[in-house]
């Protein structure tokens, strides 16, 4: 075993005492960060407009303060990219990162300031490590390099202050020269703006070194692997990186992807899975026991104040908001935050459920806006999920990509749900996969089988089998290849739907 990995496996052991303090003591952790961002907020011009310097609790900030969007925080975020500082932060910004926007129809821009980086994103990539060690105490990770897949950086679109990419990339930019020296490829590759030409360059330089992990967006880690295959002949990705150990993913729901993984792309039991909750407004949790598929730790000391919002006032500008010690298990809750990236009290977009309290473990159940309820069903992205799983380990299927939405009712004919799909391996029996899908959202949403009794309202799904790539080709006409970008599971309008069937023939439904 190399110097190195014994170094670094000792280095990441010391971190886990603070770990273990945070699980014991959630209240009290987030308290000691609520007060930080209270009294760095005082000299920002947000801070003085919403009366900060009056905060002396949580109750004092949840009157005071109201629950923000992207599109009411964005006024300030625009002063900030034009180059005025002390508006949502104290310290000085000039990195912002990009998502692809997926709660509204433009890109957003969050504010990434040294305190985000530090104490969130790099502690979050630090822990994330110390814990994979924690479960693994013989990993032998670090005598290889990390892969990770990042996107691509600009100037700021303003024109007047920095620069602005996905968190990835940010992240990656500002990364330690001693974390640039034990990652692949190099940060000229890893940041080239042409998505596919830096695939292209990404598998020719990866085919030739020992990875041993690798971090990224699943869908497009297959791309990547598929384009390294291709180069290489080989039939399986463990035949060109035979160390490779750890496959930490995040951004989308992991399970559809699960079986084509452990079958086709690293089929060993020797591999091992780790799954983040790491996003532009910064990193938020990770899995602490590898065992527990799709559970993560809530990290509650990396200067992000948490709030939870019961779904029925997911949208009020003071809604009823439940800190870490009030939350209950199994309930959907819209996460909102206030960062040391200057949000305050913003909506993040997605729904959470907590599988465990001390320690506070939770799953991210879909998003706020990535549901289906034409008719009353509120069918979320953690039910298609379950369902799109079920039915494929019954029928030997393996997703590669999906989406869904609702054929609206008319002309005296019931309503149903449409899903375009795209199969990695077919199901063995298309029909049998249709009615276990349709089966399972009955059995775990009272709402949706309502709704389906006696074919009243929704009549079975309707399904459309896609040849492979149609997704990938789908998302390079939007121009959302790459990075951060994800396929949207779930839309209550036909948006998505339509788009997709329009540019491309997808044969017949089923």
């Amino acid at each position: 075993m190399t110097l190195l990995n014994t170094t670094l496996k000792w280095l990441l052991e010391r971190r886990l005492p603070r770990i273990e303090a945070m699980k014991k003591h959630p209240g009290a952790v987030q308290q000691k960060v609520f007060d930080q961002l209270i009294r760095a907020g005082r000299r920002t011009e947000w801070g003085r407009a919403h009366q900060y310097q009056s905060i002396r609790t949580v109750a004092d900030f949840q009157q005071q303060v109201p629950v923000s969007s992207y599109e009411e925080l964005y006024p300030y975020i625009e002063r900030v990219m034009r180059g005025e500082q002390k508006v949502l932060w104290p310290s000085p910004v000039r990195w912002f990162s990009k998502s692809s926007g997926t709660t509204n129809a433009r890109s957003k821009f969050i504010p990434v300031t040294p305190e985000s980086l530090d104490e969130s994103h790099f502690k979050g990539g630090k822990d994330m490590m110390a814990l994979y060690v924690a479960n693994n105490p013989d990993t032998r990770t670090f005598e290889g390099k990390g892969l990770s897949i990042g996107g691509s950086l600009h100037p700021n679109p303003t024109g007047t202050n920095g620069v602005a990419g996905d968190v990835s990339a940010v992240v990656m930019k500002n990364l330690p020269s001693w974390a640039q020296a034990i990652r692949t490829p190099g940060i000229d590759v890893a940041l080239m703006d042409d998505w596919e030409a830096k695939l292209e360059r990404m598998a020719e330089v990866t085919s030739q070194v020992n990875v041993t992990s690798m971090l990224g967006v699943p869908t497009w880690g297959l791309v990547l692997i598929d384009k390294i295959l291709a180069r290489t002949g080989k039939s399986n990705i463990l035949e060109v990186w035979p160390n490779f150990e750890l496959f930490v993913h995040g951004a989308v729901n992991f399970q559809p992807y699960r079986d084509l993984f452990r079958q086709q792309i690293f089929p060993s039991d020797s591999v091992r899975y780790q799954e983040v909750y790491n996003a532009s407004e910064g990193f938020f949790a990770i899995q602490d026991d590898l065992t527990r598929v799709g559970e993560m730790l809530l990290m509650l000391d990396y200067g992000i104040f948490y709030e939870f919002v019961p779904a029925a006032e997911a949208d009020k500008p003071f809604p009823k908001a439940l800190t870490i010690d009030e939350v209950e298990l199994d309930k959907n809750y819209a996460l909102v935050v206030s960062t040391n990236g200057g949000l305050w009290r913003y909506r993040v977009g997605d729904t959470v459920r907590f599988t465990s309290l001390y320690p506070h473990r939770l799953k991210v159940s879909g998003r706020t806006k990535h549901f289906i309820n034409a008719f009353g069903e509120e069918v979320i992205v953690e039910n298609a999920e379950a369902a799109i799983t079920r039915a494929s380990e019954a029928t030997g299927a393996v997703i590669a990509d999906y989406t869904a939405g609702p054929v609206y009712m008319g002309n005296g004919k019931n309503g149903c749900h449409e899903w375009v799909i795209e199969f990695a391996q077919d199901p063995h029996d298309q029909q049998q996969f249709n009615q276990i899908l349709d089966e399972t959202l009955r059995q775990i949403n009272s709402d949706y089988d309502a709704k389906r009794y006696n074919n009243y309202v929704l009549k079975q799904p309707r399904i459309h089998v896609v040849p492979r790539g149609t997704f990938y080709a789908w998302m390079k006409q939007r121009g959302k290849i790459g990075g951060q970008h994800k396929v949207p599971r779930l839309a209550n309008s036909r948006e998505y739907l339509d788009d997709i069937l329009g540019q491309f023939s997808v044969g017949n439904w089923s």
